[in-house]
C-alpha cells in the first residue's frame, strides 16, 4: 500500500492568527510538522488556503497545493488537496499542522491500521494513567474513545466514557483504562470521498467532533495505541510551553 500524507495548513484562527508560520526553534510550524513526518511517508503535502504559508513551505522545500478558504474542516480540505494533486494513493494520512513534535512511530501506528484489509479509517489514542489526574482525565478540550474487542472505536465524547457507576470517581483511572485521542487520522481514498460528501450529523453538532459523523453513518474506525504525548499549539502560550520543551529535548530526534 502507498501512503500520502496531507498536512492541513489554514492562515485564519481566532485564538493564533498565522499559527502555521509562527517560528518555533528558528524554523516556521509548517516545516517542523513537516519534517517529523516525510520520512514516514511515500509522499506529504500542505494544504493551505493563503499565499503566504504555501511561500513558506516552498521556500524550505517541501510540496504544497492551494485550496479553498471556506472549508469546514482538516478532513473536507484533505479531500480536495488530494483530488488537485492528481495522483493515486491507497490511504491518506491526515497530519495536524499545529503539532509539530508529532512521532514517527504515531505515524507508523497509524498506517499498521491498515494491515486489516477492512479498515475503512484509523486514528490513534493514548491511554490515561493515573498520573495524568483528573483535570487530565475531565479535559472537555481532551476527546475520550472507546473502544470494543476488535479496537474499533464505538465511540467519541467529550465527557468521561465510560461513567463507573460503583466506584468513587477517585479511583476511576485505576479502575478502568481510558483513551485519549489523538487527532491523526488515514482514510482509504475511496472513504474520504464518501465522507466528505456526508451531511453534519446530530451527534457530530451536540459534541462538536466530526468523526462522529462518521460512525452515525456506519462507517467503521479502527484505532491504534500509542504511548507517547503530542503537543498541540493552539495559542500564543502554547508556544512559548513548545519552545521551552524544544530547548529541553535539543540533542533528540525532535
Amino acid at each position: 500500500m502507498n501512503f500520502i500524507g496531507i498536512i492541513p495548513a489554514r492562515y485564519a484562527s481566532t485564538r493564533f492568527p498565522a499559527k502555521p508560520l509562527a517560528l518555533l526553534g528558528g524554523k516556521p510550524m509548517i516545516q517542523r510538522v513537516y519534517e517529523q513526518v516525510v520520512p514516514m511517508l511515500d509522499e506529504t503535502i500542505v494544504a493551505t488556503d493563503d499565499e503566504r504559508i504555501f511561500k513558506a513551505v516552498e521556500d524550505f522545500g517541501g510540496k504544497a497545493v492551494m485550496t479553498d478558504v471556506n472549508h469546514k474542516s482538516g478532513t473536507d480540505r484533505c479531500c480536495e488537496a488530494y483530488h488537485l494533486h492528481q495522483k493515486p494513493y491507497d490511504v491518506i494520512v491526515n497530519i495536524q499542522g499545529d503539532e509539530p513534535f508529532i512521532h514517527p512511530q504515531q505515524i507508523a501506528a497509524v498506517k499498521a491500521c491498515f494491515d486489516d484489509p477492512y479498515t475503512q479509517i484509523a486514528t490513534l489514542v493514548k491511554p490515561f494513567t493515573p498520573a495524568d489526574g483528573w483535570t487530565a482525565l475531565e479535559n472537555v478540550n481532551s476527546p475520550k474513545v472507546v473502544v470494543d474487542r476488535r479496537m474499533q472505536a464505538l465511540y467519541f465524547s467529550r465527557s468521561i466514557i465510560p461513567f463507573q457507576r460503583n466506584r468513587d470517581k477517585a479511583e476511576w483511572l485505576t479502575g478502568h483504562t481510558y483513551y485519549k485521542h489523538i487527532g491523526l487520522y488515514a482514510y482509504r481514498a475511496e472513504v474520504l470521498q464518501e465522507i466528505t460528501a456526508l451531511p453534519q450529523s446530530s451527534l457530530e453538532i451536540a459534541e462538536s467532533l466530526e468523526q462522529l459523523r462518521w460512525l452515525e453513518n456506519g462507517y467503521t474506525i479502527k484505532v491504534g495505541v500509542s504511548e507517547m504525548e503530542t503537543i498541540g499549539i493552539d495559542t500564543p502560550a502554547d508556544l512559548e510551553a513548545a519552545e521551552r520543551f524544544l530547548k529541553a529535548h535539543m540533542h533528540s530526534s525532535l
